[in-house]
């Protein structure tokens, strides 16, 4: 009786306000999306193009690699720090890829720079695999980088480069980079033919290294990657999405056989809701059940399956719910960055409603019946609350409506730019910046912040970093979801 109460409860605070004030969400998404989209310019290492738009940032890091002879230089940084975490940072580029790949058509001219987004990072990922038997993880000493608050312009710690090799295994992050080039390639297929299949080779090139030489780089390098960006869902589920997006890339028979072959590593996780840049068992079933649409001689099963237990896990009304959430209807799941969970899940299910919808098929969760505009219903909802309709009325993207997060978890953003302040800082000298109560003197545009607890507050502090800290991989799916809702009224 108390479950069934708390999921009317929730159905219900979507769309009614607090007190006695009724809150009709009108949400300017195109306005959004163009701002999601600039975030990824804050976010950038490496010598920035004459095209910059977010011009308080300028070149930085422009010597990685140079101590092993490697050109390391590019890429993004994946949140508020200064070192380069290819873990996530493939996983946010395989997701703007596929978001482009799902909305790219409703983007209008954003389109232009979501492509422009994805390049910075494939382009980048090209140099960090150029190496045959080596993959590059990661650039930066995380330990020296989080004891300096310091503008990534100026920084002058360690940018040691972290590489995995067949001795020194690292699957996951390599299977994430082939499903990154893959999903890209899929994109470029239509605005730059040589470059996609420059991708294609390589993603397959990388594919072939993660599977053969398998292992986690828990294991070999740990001690710089743990607990920043540990892997604690293992490897295979990455290189089971590693052939997913190949076998989308190629339609070849031998990832389907590898699909078909490996699964077994999957159907007994029960993580049917688990999706973000550790763990990929939901992303990947939504992905597979794409296959219905072709019939033929797929057997899609127990991909299709596996999806309506992952809509059966997330809906609140479905009797089997396994997530939490706010009073004010935000998807809420322990840990930090929540906002992550947010827009990853809701992207899923937009995206699994699109395909169930050319089938005219409906998902059974015990005796509820939930139809595609059901999730579209939901996913939308979730995408309000970021943007404003929430207990507090707040955006959490930057630079969105009137009010926004101030004090962000991010060096770049809380200390004076080059423009304002051209002396060197050093590693100590942007403490009062982390210290103050001021708003920050840069405005990271678009950036999507960790967000409110439980209890749908939020303490806008640099110090509160689960909460005001933005990552590549809360915006990379939120992307997606803005342009569709930019020309789908819901």
């Amino acid at each position: 009786m108390g479950g069934t109460f708390l999921c009317l409860f929730v159905i219900f605070m979507f769309s009614v306000a607090w007190g006695d004030r009724v809150i009709v969400p009108k949400h300017d998404y195109s306005d959004a999306l163009s701002k999601s989209i600039l975030f990824f310019e804050g976010q950038r290492s490496g010598k920035l193009p004459y095209t910059q738009r977010m011009t308080w940032r300028k070149d930085s890091a422009l010597h990685d690699g140079d101590q092993i002879g490697v050109d390391l230089v590019g890429g993004y940084y994946d949140a508020g720090d200064n070192v380069k975490f290819n873990f996530p940072m493939a996983f946010s580029t395989t997701m703007l890829a596929w978001s482009v790949l799902e909305s790219g058509r409703f983007m209008g001219p954003d389109l232009k720079h979501a492509l422009d987004a994805i390049r910075w990072g494939t382009d980048y990922f090209l140099k960090a695999t150029s190496i045959p038997g080596l993959v590059f993880v990661q650039v930066g000493d995380p330990y020296g980088d989080h004891n300096c608050w310091q503008r990534p312009e100026d920084m002058d710690t360690p940018r040691t480069p972290y590489a995995v090799s067949k001795d020194h295994p690292g699957s996951e992050v390599a299977a994430e980079i082939s499903a990154a080039l893959a999903a890209s390639s899929i994109v470029f297929r239509t605005y730059d033919v040589p470059y996609s299949i420059t991708l294609l080779k390589r993603a397959i090139e990388v594919f072939n290294f993660a599977d053969k030489y398998r292992g986690s780089y828990n294991d070999s390098l740990g001690p710089w990657v743990c607990p920043f960006y540990c892997d604690y869902s293992g490897y295979q589920d990455e290189l089971i999405w590693g052939a997913a997006w190949l076998h989308r890339a190629t339609n070849s028979q031998v990832y389907w056989r590898y699909l078909v072959q490996n699964i077994h590593n999957m159907e007994s996780s029960g993580n049917y809701a688990e999706f973000g840049w550790d763990s990929k068992y939901a992303g990947i079933n939504v992905l597979l059940s794409k296959l219905l649409l072709l019939g033929g001689s797929y057997h899609v099963d127990p991909f299709h399956t596996f999806a309506d237990k992952f809509v059966c896990s997330v809906l609140p009304e479905s009797p089997t719910r396994c997530l939490d959430y706010s009073p004010g209807g935000l998807l809420f799941k322990p840990g930090g960055s929540n906002m992550q969970h947010t827009t990853a899940l809701s992207f899923l299910l937009l995206v699994y409603a699109r395909y169930l919808s050319h089938v005219n098929a409906v998902i059974r969760c015990g005796n509820v019946v939930v139809t595609p505009p059901r999730l579209i219903q939901f996913a939308k909802g979730q995408v309000d609350y970021i943007l404003g309709s929430n207990p507090m009325n707040m955006s959490y993207m930057v630079g969105y409506g009137k009010n926004f997060p101030q004090k962000l978890h991010h060096r770049g953003a809380s200390i004076q730019s080059l423009n304002r302040h051209p002396d060197h800082i050093d590693c100590k000298g942007g403490s009062p910046y982390y210290s103050s109560n001021n708003p920050d003197p840069n405005l990271l545009t678009g950036a999507v912040v960790g967000g409110p607890d439980i209890h749908d507050s939020y303490a806008d502090s640099r110090q509160q970093f689960v909460q005001s800290e933005p990552t590549t991989y809360i915006n990379a799916p939120l992307v997606g979801l803005l342009a569709y809702f930019k020309t789908h009224p819901f």
